[in-house]
Order: structure tokens, then sequence, then C-alpha cells
């Protein structure tokens, strides 16, 4: 059976509300945390977002048996050489509770160092170099590298005994299946089951079979329906959009500006919504089904602790 996770929204809570959370997530029996990495939130409604490194220290220490994973753009707002070094204090510090995913960055965080935007297939390129130059730091390798980011006679001296793994971020098949020849394993976000199949089936293709895949899933529960999707609605209409629109858009004003043509309606193949538990299940043996080994659940809505509660006592013994 999968792992179940609880998904850490930076862009919608503060880093002592998330602490609280990952808390109560790990007495109701959730395994797993995913952070997410943002400089900016996907909107004004959601109005926070920490800094996901200070936070996984913190994290990381206060809930024991949780392993965690953060997704994260090195190449632009990170020199791969940093993200290299935290992850490898994290990983010395907590044996085995920690991955690094990565992917290849959106605007709306990587345009703030005010330099210009690459195109997809330069950021896959980058990104490609920078996860080469993570993983020759943590052999104990003296780096020098000059391409599409640039390092120069960089070498850790504090290395874990046990190199994370690094999973790759991916939405389309394209993307999927050339993470396949490289990455230790995927990590996309749940779509409707038919579009997420061909995005697995790519990656497998490419060269990830037997390789772990992580699904995030993105619902709202609350006491009622109506109240399910007004959550859904007032906090994660602006996320719905295809990667190429999400990728290239900067402001959290841009995202405020699209998101308003969005009907609420228009979320149920991105967000999984709804008060029924049992409804829940049903669509999470769905994604256990297409061979996901973790399973993150990200609760849209901002009624977290009244989702892990439920979701402890009613939907985890059955998934696990």
């Amino acid at each position: 059976m999968a792992k179940i996770g609880y998904h850490a929204s930076h862009e919608q809570f503060k880093p002592s509300e998330l602490l609280k959370y990952v808390q109560m997530a790990e007495k109701a029996g959730f395994t797993l945390a995913l952070s997410s990495d943002h400089f900016h939130p996907w909107s004004e409604q959601q109005g926070q977002s920490g800094f996901a490194w200070s936070w996984l220290g913190a994290a990381m220490q206060a809930t024991p048996t949780l392993s965690y994973r953060i997704v994260n753009a090195p190449g632009e707002r990170y020199h791969p050489a940093i993200i290299a070094q935290a992850a490898a204090t994290l990983a010395e510090m907590f044996p085995n509770r920690f991955w690094l995913t990565v992917g290849s960055g959106q605007a709306l965080n990587e345009h703030i160092t005010g330099r210009k935007q690459l195109v997809k297939g330069d950021r896959n390129t980058r990104l490609k170099e920078c996860v080469d130059i993570i993983r020759a730091l943590w052999s104990g390798e003296t780096v020098t590298h000059h391409g599409l980011v640039s390092v120069e006679d960089a070498k850790l001296y504090t290395r874990p005994q046990v190199f994370p793994l690094i999973i790759g971020a991916a939405i389309t098949p394209e993307t999927a299946e050339w993470l396949g020849s490289w990455a230790d394993g995927l990590i996309t976000v749940s779509h409707p089951i038919d579009q997420l199949k061909i995005v697995v089936d790519a990656f497998r293709r490419g060269g990830g079979t037997g390789k772990p895949m992580i699904l995030k899933v993105q619902l709202s529960y609350d006491r009622t329906d109506e109240r399910a999707r007004q959550g859904a609605y007032q906090q994660w209409r602006n996320n719905i959009f295809k990667s190429v629109v999400l990728a290239e858009m900067k402001t959290v004003e841009q995202f405020d500006a699209i998101g308003q043509f969005v009907q609420p309606e228009e979320l149920d193949p991105y967000v999984r919504i709804s008060s029924s538990s049992e409804q829940h299940i049903e669509w999470l043996q769905q994604y256990i089904q297409l061979g996901f080994d973790e399973i993150i659940l990200h609760n849209v809505n901002r009624e977290q602790q009244q989702f892990i509660e439920a979701f402890g006592e009613k939907v985890l013994p059955k998934l696990m």
C-alpha cells in the first residue's frame, strides 16, 4: 500500500501554524510531509510564503517519525551548491528521512533575481546541470562547472552517509519521460486519471520503471460539499491552469486576474471536492492503483485541523 503524507503549504499558512499541523498529522497517522518552497503565494487570498528551508529543520526535529520532501527549483533563485549543502545538512541530521524533489521553476518565484526567464528547454537543461552538480558535491568532489550555471572550486565538507534521493517534478508526459532517464523518482500532481496514466507510462518508458513515484493530491474536505467547494474556490482557483501558463506568469496580481474568470465547477478535474470520507477513499484508491508509492494530501481550503483529524480517523486506516 502507498504511504500517505500531509502537504505543508507555505503559501497558505504561517510557518508557526504549519509546525502545529505537521505535529497533528504525525499523531493522526500520516507518515510523510511535503513542503512547498515559494517566494510568493499564488494569490493575495493565500497571503503567506515562509522560507521552507528554515522551517524544515524545526519540523523534522518536532516530528521524529515523519519523512519529508520539498519541491525545489535550483538554478535561478537558488544556487545548486547551496541546495546541495542545505539538503546534505538535513540528511546528516535526520538520516533516511529527507528526499529532494526538483523542478525547472516558475517565474512567480524565480524572476525576483531580475534575470531573463529561460525558455522551458533551457530550464530543463539547467536543471540537469544542477542535479549533476549536487550529486558531485555529495560525493565529495571539488566542483568547477561553467554552463547555464557556474560553480568554482566548491567542495562540501559536511556530507550525509546516505544521500537523499533526487525526485524529478513533472506535469507533462514529455517532462516525465525525460526525468525517467536520470531522476531517482517522479513527483506529479493530481489530474484526471487518464491524464495521470499517460504521465506515469511516460516516466516508466523513459527509464523510471521500479523507481518511486509520488503524487500530490489536491482535495477539499469540509463539513458540507458547499463549504468544501467554497473553500477550494477561495484558495485554489488560480492554480488549475496548464503548466505553460503557471510557469510563465510573474506576479500574484496576474494570477488573481486570471483566477477571476474561473467558475467553481471548473475546479472538479483538478481538486477532489467532497464532504464524504468514503468518496475521498474511492478517489485515493484509484491513484494508488496507478502505482504511486507515496500520496501527499493537500487540503487546499483553510480548515486544516478538521481535515487532519477526520482523515486520520476515517481515511488513513482504509489506505495504509
